[in-house]
């Protein structure tokens, strides 16, 4: 990662450290909310972005994790130790299952695959007493460690910015050592990577399960903080907000998961807004959906290429000028 980079990675989550100085308590869950949902887009972005594996079912490893975090909890509280570990590990051996059989299909065939898995695990949350049906379950008592009680709004949120930093220099870690190097070669040409005497399916099964897992991660970070989950947390619509995160954050980067993340969400939280909308409000999606349109149109390689797309007109932009005084004269 160049200085460039870099800088704009600390300067990110300094501000992160710094915004419940500076915010009330509803900028605070808002934050919070955001941050989860970026480790989620960071998942995926480990499957899109790294491996080139499109999963339509990224909602059911989040909402296994957040379920889990509810059903394991006794009515006392439970604690960190190892409660996290047990909900990371959930969503982890569920996909790990889900990709010994998904990965032996490619194409629109694994993204149907994938589905078909997320919509089971729905409709056994949604549809039997194990989950809570349709009005779904509360956590009675948040997890705690010691003087690390997630109950605290500001210990929750110093803790999802903990996890959010750690999961982001993790995979920006394994990016680089010769596991990630051998998952993007998978991305550019599988076939090519056989025949230089890899064997893909474990690269990619490693690659699924670990997503899973830290899908996992946020699932049970939202299932603390909301304090209640539902089977909507393993519906497709989330897999779907999660997927155009990263896409209109810029695939292929870490940072772009992040970028996407808090615009998706930002924006969201924009087109709703009576105060700005009025009675238009309650039409957010269209808002939402033309924008996040223009977006891709006019972004093809996401928010994160509009930097680039800047010096590019500029370049253009000056070089022209410095032509034209060489034409005119050329002219006379």
């Amino acid at each position: 990662m160049d200085r460039s980079k870099l800088a704009f990675v600390v300067a990110v989550f300094a501000l992160l450290a710094a915004w419940p100085l500076a915010a009330g308590s509803y900028g605070v869950d808002l934050v919070t909310k955001i941050m989860v949902y970026a480790i989620f887009a960071l998942s995926l972005e480990l499957l899109v972005g790294t491996t080139g594996l499109v999963c339509f079912g990224q909602a059911a490893f989040f909402g296994i994790g957040a379920y889990a975090a509810v059903l394991l909890s006794p009515a006392e509280g439970a604690s960190l130790v190892w409660l996290l570990p047990a909900c990371v590990l959930a969503a982890g051996v569920y996909a790990l299952a889900v990709g010994a059989l998904s990965l032996r299909t490619k194409g629109v065939y694994f993204i149907m695959v994938t589905l078909a898995f997320a919509q089971m695990a729905y409709y056994v949350v949604h549809d039997t007493p194990f989950g809570g049906g349709t009005d779904g379950i509360y956590l009675t008592a948040k997890p705690s460690l010691g003087v690390l009680d997630l109950d605290r709004a500001g210990v929750l949120y110093g803790f999802t910015l903990a996890c959010l930093a750690g999961t982001f220099v993790f995979l920006g870690l394994l990016l680089r050592s010769p596991f990630g190097r051998a998952l993007a070669g998978i991305r550019v040409n599988e076939q090519r990577m056989r025949a230089t005497g890899f064997s893909t399916y474990p690269y990619k099964l490693a690659a699924f399960t670990l997503s899973g897992a830290i899908a996992g991660l946020a699932g049970f970070l939202f299932a603390v903080k909301d304090g209640v989950v539902n089977p909507e947390l393993m519906s497709w619509h989330l897999s779907g907000a999660v997927l155009v995160m990263i896409i209109l954050g810029g695939l292929g980067h870490l940072r772009g998961a992040l970028i996407g993340a808090f615009a998706f969400a930002l924006l969201q939280e924009f087109f709703q807004s009576v105060a700005v909308f009025g009675a238009f409000a309650k039409h957010w999606h269209l808002g939402l959906g033309l924008t996040i349109i223009g977006c891709v149109a006019l972004l093809p390689r996401g928010l994160i290429g509009l930097p680039a797309r800047w010096r590019e007109r500029l370049g253009g932009r000056a070089f022209a000028r410095a032509a034209l005084p060489a034409a005119e004269e050329a002219a006379r």
